[in-house]
């Protein structure tokens, strides 16, 4: 019998849920996904829930064996009471999403089925260690640049959560004029600070567009952004003595060459010999990898 992990990850900007197997990959048409944003609430939050949750368990295989949830959410969290404190989502402030993903679940199935909360950034983490881009690594960082900026770390093959499930979150960094890296360097205060420079585009996606056709602004914006995830990135690796930074996320691939821009900047930064020798390397699990790594809570 083949044993199945639920996977849900909770962003500032959509929810998901599917079926993964114990070999990582997705059940074929169990993930489906619900609106979360910023005007979230927990009664709409509970909604998504029971929404995404229902569609994914009415693909289990028959064979499957369904040995508990994995729970990814944008942070900070409180893994050790099962709440989310997301910077994205204030009106969800607090919420019991370990419980009520437990709850929407056990209640479909008739049984209790055993979940485990973490971090998204921690989820991610562990996935790329397991199956993409850091399995070879002694020590990774792996990190989302998308609406917000997270993370997370493993070490030796292990996931390392911190005292409440928070270790990693690089995106509340403070950097240059006390803003956080997230202020500087996600999608959308790239496209707000392209915006006070003059540039009449809205999205990440408007960028990418205009930075391809050369305008100024806009490559700019793209280049800042790189700057200050690979400065930020110099300070954890030297703090943590990193091997290897994956990045993913949907801003990540605003220009083809991102992650050198990141390196580079990493490496002019870093202090010592041993933080400048981090290498910088694109996710190998592309959108799936924060359901992988949510499954991963549980499967590994």
């Amino acid at each position: 019998m083949t044993r199945y992990a639920l996977a849900v990850d909770v962003g500032g900007t959509k929810m998901e849920a599917a079926l993964v197997g114990e070999d990582g990959v997705l059940v074929h048409g169990s993930r489906s996904r619900r609106a979360t944003g910023r005007d979230a609430t927990p009664a709409s939050l509970d909604d998504a829930i029971a929404t995404v949750i229902a569609h994914a368990l009415s693909r289990l295989p028959d064979d499957a064996e369904l040995v508990g949830a994995g729970i990814g959410s944008a942070g900070p969290i409180d893994r050790n009471v099962g709440q989310i404190l997301p910077v994205n989502m204030p009106a969800a402030r607090g919420y019991g999403l370990a419980e009520a993903v437990r709850t929407a679940a056990s209640g479909l199935l008739g049984r209790e089925l055993p979940t485990v909360f973490g971090h998204d950034g921690g989820a991610l983490a562990l996935a790329e260690s397991w199956l993409g881009a850091t399995k070879d690594a002694r020590s990774s960082l792996s990190i989302v640049v998308s609406t917000g900026v997270g993370g997370g770390f493993v070490v030796n093959g292990s996931y390392i959560p911190g005292a409440t499930g928070n270790a990693g979150h690089l995106g509340q960094v403070r950097r240059e004029g006390g803003l956080t890296l997230e202020e500087i360097a996600s999608g959308p205060a790239s496209a707000a600070w392209a915006q006070q420079q003059g540039w009449s585009g809205a999205t990440g996606e408007d960028l990418a567009r205009d930075a391809a056709a050369g305008v100024a602004i806009a490559r700019a914006a793209i280049e800042r952004s790189a700057k200050a995830v690979g400065e930020a990135l110099a300070d954890a690796a030297t703090l943590v003595d990193l091997d290897t930074v994956a990045i993913g996320g949907g801003f990540s691939r605003v220009s083809d060459d991102y992650i050198e821009l990141v390196q580079q900047a990493l490496t002019a930064s870093a202090a010592h010999e041993y933080s400048r020798k981090a290498r910088v390397v694109r996710s190998g699990l592309g959108d799936e990898g924060p359901l992988i790594g949510a499954a991963a809570l549980v499967l590994r």
